[in-house]
């Protein structure tokens, strides 16, 4: 057989196999409602009502806090690392081995 006809197979395959395993998926889905995901805000209060509000008016709002936010506290927590370690004598700025 021709490699173009080999390819073309192998990937008329693979869709069929996809689709084989797709459909009882989407069949068991249903035509049903759709869910709606909300935050439960009427037990929070002060800065956690506010995120859960973000939550409930815009997941687009939320994603962009979460991408913000996630980096900002790995630095913030690095450095308290950095101070704490510092503190504590281990000094990671220097590369001299202390075993010598």
């Amino acid at each position: 057989m021709d490699r173009r006809i080999r390819s073309g197979l192998r990937v008329t395959r693979a869709v069929i196999l996809s689709l084989a395993l797709a459909l009882p998926a989407l069949a068991a889905s249903g035509g049903g409602e759709r869910m709606v995901y909300v935050a439960d805000t009427r037990r929070f209060a002060g800065w956690r009502a506010w995120i859960a509000s973000v939550y409930n008016e815009s997941h687009i709002y939320f994603a962009l806090l979460t991408i913000l936010t996630i980096p900002l506290l790995g630095l913030a927590l690095g450095k308290l690392t950095d101070i704490v370690m510092a503190r504590i004598g281990i000094n990671l700025k220097s590369r001299v081995l202390a075993e010598h």
